[in-house]
C-alpha cells in the first residue's frame, strides 16, 4: 500500500512559472563572499589606472607645448591603431590625451572582468559539479545565471562610479567624466551578454571564456583596423563594441549616442543566452562536445606528455595574444623615431639616456617579459584546476610520484616562457626593421628580450613555491608580483622610486640591453633563485596533503 502524494514531499523547483529564479538572493549573497576579494581587485585596478595615467601626464609633459609633441604617437595610423581613433588631438589636452591614448584600454579592462566572472560563475560551476549540488535545494533553472548577471552589473555600475570619480577628481571636465565612466561600464556590461551565450554553448570553462576573449580580440582588431584608416576612425570602426565605446569621444564631442549600442547588444545578448540554456540540458552545452580518440597516445602515458597536453591551450592564446601584441609594439619604432626630436625629456627618460631607439628595444624586453610573467601565473593555476577537481589524486594513484607530476607542469611552462620570449622577440624584431629598414634590430631586440627572461622564471618560481606551501595565496600573490614589476621596471624612473624598492623586483638585477651591456653573474642569480624557488615548492607539494574531492 503507498501513501498518498502530498505538497509537503516535493522537493526542487518548479520547471515553470517564477520558481526558474528561487534562491536568486541566497545565490547572489553567496556569488558576492566568494568574490569578496577578487572583484574590489578589478574594480579598483580601473581606478589606479586613471589616477596613475593622471598623475603622469603632467610630469611626462609639463606643459602643453610638450604635450603636443607627444600627439604623434597617437594621432600617426600605427599609433590610431593602437589605442584609438585620436579624437582632439589637434589641440591637445591632458583629458584629451588621456582619453585618446589610455581610455580604450579600461573598456578592455572591464571586458576581461566580466568574461572570467560570468565563466567563473555559470560554466566553471556546472564543470566542477558544484552547481549540481545547489540545483539539489530549492534554487531555479535560471539562478545562477540571473544572479551572476545581477553581480557583474554591480560590478560595472561600481566600475563606472569609480572611473568617473577618479577623473573628476584629476580636474577633468564632468561632461567627459561621466561618458568615460559609462562607457567603460557598458562595455563590461556588454561582454557580459557576450559571455553569457558563449558559456551556453561550450561543456567546458576554458573554451567558452576563450570564445568570449576570442570575440575580443576580433572587436580589437576590427577597431585597430578601422582607426587606422583615418583620425575619427571610419566605418570599420563602427563594427566593433569597442569601436562604439571610442566613438564616445570623450572630453572632445561627449557623445552619448554610440552607447546606446552596447546596450543594446547587452539587452539581446542576455536575452538569447536565457533562451539557449532553456534548451539544453544541465551540465551539457549546445556545441556538441568532440568525442575523443580510441586510444590514448603514447605521450599522455608520461606526466610530461600529460602537462603538455593540459598546457597546451593557455600556451598558445597567451602566445598568440603576446606575438600580436610584440608585432605591434614593433611596428610603432618608426613612430617612436619621428616623435624623437619633439619628445619631452620626461618622457625620453622612460627610455633612458643612451638613445630613444636603444631605449626604445631595452622596453620592449621587459614589456615582453612582464606578460610571459603573467602567463606563467596563469599557466600554474592549472594545477589548483587539476587538484580541485580531483583529478590529480587520480593521477597520484598510478606509479607517479608528487614531484614527477608537479616537476613536469614547471618544466612545461618554464618552456613556454621560453618559448613566448623567443617567438615574440623574434616577431618584434621583424616588425622593426620592416618598418625602419634596419636589419640590426631583429638581433638586438630578440636579445633584449632574453637577457631579462630569467625574471618571468623568477615569478614562475614563486608561484611553485607558494603553491607547494600556501597553494590558496598562489594567485593572489602571483599576480601581485606581475603588477608589482611591471610597476617598478617600466614606470620606476617616472615614478622616482627608491632604489630598494625598485630591488625587490628580479627584472631590476638584470641588464636592459642593448643600453646595458649584458653581464652573466646578474642572469645566472635570478635564474638561480628561480631554480631554488622551484625546489622549495616541489617539496612543500610532496609533504603537504591533496586536496580531497
Amino acid at each position: 500500500m503507498t501513501a498518498p502524494t502530498t505538497s509537503r514531499t516535493r522537493r526542487g523547483p518548479d520547471p515553470g512559472g517564477s520558481s526558474t529564479l528561487a534562491g536568486t538572493g541566497t545565490m547572489l549573497r553567496l556569488i558576492l563572499r566568494r568574490d569578496r576579494i577578487r572583484l574590489p581587485v578589478w574594480i579598483g585596478a580601473h581606478g589606479l589606472l586613471v589616477l596613475y595615467i593622471g598623475a603622469a601626464l603632467p610630469q611626462l609633459a609639463p606643459s602643453e607645448e610638450n604635450l603636443a609633441e607627444m600627439t604623434a604617437l597617437l594621432s600617426q595610423p600605427v599609433g590610431r591603431m593602437f589605442t584609438g581613433p585620436a579624437f582632439g588631438m589637434d589641440a591637445p589636452t591632458y583629458e584629451r590625451f588621456f582619453a585618446a591614448g589610455y581610455v580604450p584600454y579600461l573598456f578592455i579592462l572591464a571586458a576581461l572582468m566580466s568574461i572570467f566572472l560570468v565563466t567563473r560563475h555559470t560554466r566553471g560551476e556546472e564543470e566542477s559539479g558544484r552547481a549540481e549540488l545547489i540545483r539539489a535545494n530549492v534554487t531555479g533553472r535560471h539562478t545562477a545565471l540571473t544572479a551572476t548577471l545581477l553581480v557583474a552589473g554591480l560590478a560595472n555600475a561600481a566600475t563606472t562610479v569609480l572611473v568617473t570619480a577618479v577623473a573628476l577628481a584629476m580636474g577633468y571636465p564632468a561632461a567627459g567624466s561621466a561618458v568615460v565612466g559609462v562607457a567603460t561600464g557598458l562595455t563590461g556590461l556588454a561582454f557580459t551578454g557576450i559571455t553569457t551565450i558563449t558559456v551556453q554553448l561550450s561543456q567546458f570553462s576554458r573554451p567558452a571564456a576563450g570564445m568570449a576573449g576570442g570575440v575580443l580580440g576580433a572587436a580589437f582588431l576590427l577597431r585597430a583596423l578601422g582607426d587606422m584608416a583615418a583620425v575619427g576612425g571610419s566605418a570599420l570602426s563602427w563594427a566593433s563594441p569597442l569601436g562604439w565605446a571610442a566613438q564616445t569621444a570623450p572630453y572632445v564631442h561627449d557623445r552619448w549616442a554610440p552607447l546606446l549600442l552596447l546596450v543594446a547588444l547587452a539587452a539581446v545578448t542576455i536575452t538569447a543566452a536565457f533562451a539557449l540554456q532553456r534548451r539544453r540540458d544541465f551540465g551539457a552545452s549546445l556545441m556538441a562536445t568532440r568525442p575523443g580518440a580510441g586510444r590514448a597516445r603514447a605521450s599522455l602515458g608520461h606526466p610530461v606528455g600529460l602537462a603538455a597536453r593540459l598546457q597546451r591551450g593557455g600556451l598558445l592564446g597567451w602566445g598568440s595574444g603576446i606575438l600580436l601584441l610584440g608585432v605591434i609594439d614593433g611596428a610603432f619604432t618608426q613612430s617612436m623615431i619621428d616623435a624623437g626630436e619633439g619628445m619631452p625629456e620626461e618622457l625620453r627618460a622612460v627610455f633612458g639616456s643612451e638613445g630613444l631607439v636603444q631605449g626604445y628595444v631595452a622596453f620592449l624586453g621587459s614589456f615582453v617579459t612582464v606578460f610571459a610573467a603573467a602567463y606563467a601565473v596563469y599557466a600554474m593555476q592549472t594545477l589548483r584546476t587539476e587538484e580541485d577537481s580531483g583529478r590529480t589524486d587520480a593521477v597520484l594513484a598510478t606509479p607517479v610520484s608528487r614531484v614527477g607530476w608537479s616537476a613536469a607542469h614547471v618544466v612545461t611552462i618554464a618552456l613556454g616562457v621560453l618559448l613566448i620570449s623567443v617567438i615574440t622577440g623574434s616577431g618584434t624584431g621583424i616588425a622593426a626593421a620592416g618598418v625602419t629598414g634596419d636589419g640590426a634590430l631583429v638581433r638586438e631586440i630578440l636579445t633584449a628580450h632574453l637577457a631579462v627572461v630569467p625574471a618571468a622564471l623568477g615569478v614562475l618560481g614563486l608561484c611553485v613555491a607558494l603553491y607547494g606551501w600556501i597553494p590558496r595565496a598562489m594567485p593572489l600573490l602571483g599576480w601581485a608580483s606581475v603588477a608589482l614589476i611591471g610597476i617598478f621596471d617600466l614606470f620606476g624612473a617616472l615614478l622616482d622610486l627608491p632604489t630598494w624598492l625598485l630591488a625587490l623586483s628580479p627584472m631590476h638585477h638584470l641588464a636592459a640591453v642593448p643600453i646595458e651591456e649584458f653581464t652573466l653573474a646578474p642572469f645566472l642569480t635570478v635564474t638561480g633563485a628561480a631554480v631554488l624557488l622551484t625546489v622549495l615548492g616541489l617539496l612543500g607539494f610532496r609533504r603537504r596533503q591533496v586536496r580531497v574531492v
